[in-house]
């Protein structure tokens, strides 16, 4: 057979085959569905950074926010408890975590809280009681060892001791009769720079504390001597150090870390 009779290899056509022909028309449609998909995404993430914000974040992240504060607040029941531990479980040296509104060492014979009562709900206002530390003291004693859990992920165990707030609330405050609180609670440092807003369940759960000792020592300055919060059902950002001023109130007060874009309610 003469050579010139050949037709070359690489001029041969191809033939696709049935597998060949649907790989191409997947190959099409992925793109294109690709193509769709990143389209919704940046369109939906422009939309989503472009809503007008409530209380300092996009207004979707803000509902979607409320939506679980909503969840948790109607699954909370007032009479669970946070599991405690034993002594043998206290994380020691305990973290030092979060120091907004302890800028300056308080002189502990100077400190006393302040109370304001629903009617009084402004820096500016001068109806409200004052507690000494031994005030505080004056309560039964109570004592556990529960986690605190943080919003960054670590949690440590430690040996808390103090006057249950619902007591206090109860014995000396102007509210003797609890079905009487308002529905929050706000609580700030001295200075008003740290500050945080509970609901009043888990304000007077039982086993919320008005903590003056932390692993059978009085607190030191850095976990918020002479008197702070300790919250087992709240995250540890809702575990105020350093306690300054209380107020009631039927209108929700100012979280802190809510206005940073944070959940408001903090609970789990």
């Amino acid at each position: 057979m003469s050579s010139e009779n050949k037709t070359p290899r690489s001029a041969v056509a191809p033939v696709e085959t049935d597998a060949d022909a649907a790989i191409r028309r997947l190959s099409r449609r992925s793109f294109i569905l690709g193509g769709i998909a990143t389209a919704a995404t940046v369109g939906g993430f422009t939309w989503l950074m472009n809503a007008p914000p409530s209380d300092g974040i996009p207004g979707p992240l803000r509902r979607m926010l409320r939506f679980n504060e909503t969840l948790a607040e109607t699954f909370f029941q007032p009479s669970r408890l946070i599991p405690t531990l034993s002594l043998d479980r206290v994380t020691k040296p305990a973290r030092v975590n979060g120091d907004i509104g302890l800028s300056e060492e308080v002189n502990l014979d100077d400190w006393t809280v302040q109370v304001q009562p629903a009617k009084a709900i402004t820096a500016t206002d001068d109806d409200f009681d004052e507690f000494t530390l031994a005030d505080i003291k004056k309560l039964p004693r109570h004592e556990m060892v529960t986690e605190l859990h943080c919003i960054e992920g670590w949690t440590m165990v430690q040996h808390w001791a103090g006057a249950r707030f619902c007591d206090f609330v109860e014995q000396m405050t102007r509210f003797h009769d609890l079905k009487s609180v308002p529905k929050y609670v706000g609580i700030e440092t001295p200075d008003g720079a740290y500050y945080v807003g509970l609901d009043r369940a888990s304000a007077l759960h039982p086993q919320t504390l008005l903590c003056y000792e932390m692993n059978g020592e009085p607190l030191t300055q850095d976990h918020g001597a002479p008197l702070r919060l300790v919250i087992p059902v709240k995250y540890g950002v809702k575990n105020l150090k350093r306690i300054g001023v209380i107020k009631f109130t039927n209108a929700r007060p100012g979280d802190y870390w809510a206005e940073q874009g944070y959940d408001w309610y903090a609970g789990f």
